[in-house]
């Protein structure tokens, strides 16, 4: 797995086989970073179910200004440290439960990547843990990857703003609206 754009461009991320780990691929990572190009710069981050981190290092090349990985298995999340202490990255990894994080953690961000694995069916409690603990900037935009066959239920206030399909998987962008 490699990083595609931005200062970090070329760099592979050691990323050992794992069951249930579905990296975003490179096609995906691209159409989606072209997409935020016009946010991502100096944007707050939130990297929920972070896997390979992948996505949070792909923001953090193109100049976000800070990530917060989350990751529960103890070995996907010290894969993550490694790769970014290699890369030179300053970012928190947090290990444990996405919803306890959102519960706990003070940060309030601009961009969320919600990309849990597909068999956990969180995107709904992740979306309004987000919501009911007041995570998400007033006009924060949220990446959300589910099967191609799932529409996720999400708040009412997310609407779609961009969204494709790649083999069996849907990847939308949701810009979220401050009314509720």
């Amino acid at each position: 797995m490699r990083i595609i754009g931005g200062r970090l461009r070329g760099s592979r991320l050691a990323v050992a086989d794992a069951p249930g780990l579905r990296p975003t691929p490179d096609r995906v990572r691209e159409t989606l970073f072209n997409w935020l190009a016009p946010i991502v710069e100096g944007a707050r981050c939130l990297d929920l179910y972070a896997g390979t981190g992948a996505l949070g290092i792909e923001a953090l090349s193109r100049g976000a200004a800070s990530v917060d990985f989350v990751e529960a298995d103890a070995r996907r999340a010290d894969e993550l440290r490694a790769n970014l202490a290699r890369l030179k990255q300053a970012a928190a990894v947090h290990r444990g439960d996405a919803l306890v994080f959102i519960a706990a953690h003070e940060g309030v961000y601009d961009l969320v990547f919600l990309d849990p694995p597909f068999d956990a069916d969180a995107w709904a409690a992740a979306a309004l843990a987000l919501e009911r603990h007041a995570r998400l900037a007033a006009h924060a935009v949220v990446y959300v990857e589910s099967p191609r066959t799932l529409a996720p239920e999400l708040p009412a206030n997310w609407t779609v703003h961009r969204e494709g399909h790649a083999g069996a998987v849907r990847y939308a962008l949701y810009r979220r609206s401050i009314k509720l």
